[in-house]
């Protein structure tokens, strides 16, 4: 389909018609919102554990046609759910073009478009929008100007075409009129300073606005919406009253409510499918449920201020890690399958202790030694749920016995599973740990590593740095005596140390 170039042309085609003239921004994402409901067609791609809370909540405040907040802590694809409402605009829309706030061509609401068709008429040309270029949006932060939304008197441009400064010709126009027809997102909107706030209600309520002190009225047609934080409206700025009165639903979003739901959006964000890579990369399932509740554990932990949140950021940030570490090993070890363990979980500290706003008692115990404790807790809480219950008195006793493993983190996964092999009954766990593919030697080896990291985490054996896995309570190195790869009980495999 040819689209029109020139007035003359438009008005020939069903944009002229009085059903489009008279429809809103906001009537049209309510339009091609029914439509896709209808069609049982998906809103949102990619947003994942919204679907019965958030989403049914944002449906309601569009198809009333209201201006919105999304509320919630960070992390929460607050912003990503903003950039998804183009979506529901139109593939583009005509404009007078030349125009910076998107003239309506029936119904141009700056004074260059209502002289131009004053000119021209019917052959005032037409340009096309796409829906990509109608979403502004503008990060909120104290130093934002009136000028910066609304606009500016510009005496060069009143100094080229011989204006008066008050003439509407000599504005230069900020964010907001240049979203005309378009919807605009303030993302932390409580960092907005109050007296900007006070030129969005106004604009919001009434239309119009002072710049300079000449008074200039925009009849604008865009959707307002919104995301803040809740712990901004106290620790840096906050909500003005009369612009939270004009904000017709305010939505708070929430962090993902489960294990599976979390793992979902980490495995779908995280940068996990590196093609061009001549390994292939496999993640156990429960490699991953450690990974997610990690951020599950951070959340509930008394020493990580809950007001600022733990985002969903930190398991997708520490997967990519994660990943990247037991690459590095199968790099230097030539190995062909790059599969995690629990040793490159440890390895991804940087992704977690960044990440972590503590309280005055983590201050005081370092975020290194939290995201430890962390990690050993998630994997208490993966083994309790997968092999919770089983019989490991022979694995704790050959530890008390005075069993030591150490393990070099960069070993091949073959030595690896020998050394496994003389704990007794550690290997028959690892069918409860849950193994989808095939029992190759990578996999059983994370697997093992995920059975002695639960039970460091119940205290029936202990883990150091120096010593590796050891006993329980264990204060100094095991004796040398009998023992696989020793002369007497005490010392693991020779591979380990």
């Amino acid at each position: 389909m040819t689209l029109a170039t020139t007035l003359g042309e438009l008005k020939r085609t069903e944009w002229a018609s009085p059903a489009r003239r008279q429809r809103t921004v906001k009537d049209e994402m309510r339009e091609n919102l029914i439509c896709l409901l209808e069609n049982g067609s998906p809103l949102f791609p990619g947003i994942l554990g919204y679907e019965e809370t958030v989403l049914p909540q944002l449906v309601n405040a569009i198809l009333s046609r209201h201006n919105f907040i999304l509320l919630g802590l960070r992390g929460q694809a607050k912003s990503r759910i903003l950039r998804q409402l183009v979506t529901l605009l139109d593939e583009e829309i005509p404009i007078i073009a030349g125009s910076e706030v998107n003239d309506d061509p029936f119904e141009p609401l700056s004074k260059y478009g209502r002289e131009l068709i004053a000119e021209r008429g019917d052959s005032t040309p037409i340009a096309w929008l796409p829906r990509e270029l109608r979403f502004v949006e503008k990060l909120a932060t104290p130093d934002v100007t009136i000028a910066d939304i609304l606009g500016d008197v510009d005496p060069i441009k009143a100094a080229r075409g011989g204006h008066l400064l008050s003439d509407e010709l000599t504005m230069h126009f900020g964010l907001l009129p240049r979203a005309n027809r378009g919807i605009f997102a303030i993302n932390e909107l409580p960092d907005l300073a109050g007296k900007i706030q006070v030129g969005l209600f106004n604009i919001m309520q009434e239309g119009d606005v002072q710049i300079k002190g000449y008074p200039v009225r925009l009849n604008l047609d865009v959707a307002l919406v919104f995301t803040a934080n809740p712990e901004d409206y106290t620790a840096r700025g906050k909500i003005i009253t009369p612009l939270k009165d004009r904000i017709g639903s305010e939505i708070t979003t929430h962090y993902p409510l489960s294990v599976e739901l979390g793992t979902a959006i980490t495995q779908q964000e995280a940068w996990v499918d590196r093609n061009g890579g001549t390994r292939s990369i496999r993640i156990p399932d429960f490699m991953s449920e450690l990974i997610e509740r990690i951020a599950f554990e951070a959340r509930e932990d008394k020493r990580v201020d809950r007001r600022s949140g733990v985002s969903q950021r930190l398991p997708i940030s520490v997967l990519d890690n994660v990943v990247s570490n037991a690459e590095r090993r199968t790099i230097l070890s030539k190995e062909k399958t790059v599969v995690p363990r629990i040793s490159d979980v440890y390895s991804a500290l940087p992704a977690i202790t960044g990440k972590l706003e503590l309280e005055y008692e983590g201050e005081l115990q370092g975020s290194e030694a939290i995201a430890k404790d962390l990690i050993r807790r998630a994997a208490g809480s993966t083994f309790e749920g997968r092999v919770g219950g089983a019989n490991v008195d022979d694995i704790v006793h050959w530890f008390d016995e005075g069993g030591a493993l150490k393990i070099t983190p960069d070993e091949r996964s073959e030595s690896l599973l020998k050394g496994f092999t003389v704990v007794p009954g550690l290997l028959d766990l690892i069918d409860q740990v849950g193994l989808a593919a095939k029992k190759d030697p990578a996999t059983v080896v994370s697997a093992c590593e995920l059975v002695l990291e639960g039970l460091v985490a119940g205290k029936r054996i202990a883990r150091s740095e120096e010593l590796g896995y050891v006993r329980a309570r264990a204060e100094q190195k095991p004796p040398f005596g009998k023992g696989p790869g020793g002369s007497g009980p005490g010392t693991g495999p020779n591979l380990f140390t």
